[in-house]
């Protein structure tokens, strides 16, 4: 098997990976407003630019993952 190919085959893991850590993320992220928004509707403002917040956070993670896996593939 060629390096070539090991490096496709880890890039696309980390792609797969990232996918998937940043959905279940925003899931929890998202379900964890809902509750709070719910509990208390009077700070909805304040929760929701929170929200949006840890959602960029979030996704930071599984954007440096694909950009690593992209760099790692053309090693």
């Amino acid at each position: 098997m060629d390096l070539h190919n090991l490096g496709v085959i880890a890039a696309g893991l980390a792609a797969a990976g990232a996918a998937i850590g940043g959905g279940v993320g925003n899931g929890v992220l998202i379900s964890q407003f809902l509750a709070g928004m719910s509990r208390q509707p009077e700070l909805e403002s304040r929760l929701l630019s929170r929200m949006f917040l840890g959602v960029a956070l979030v996704e930071v993670m599984p954007i440096l993952s694909i950009v690593f896996a992209f760099m790692l593939m053309g090693k």
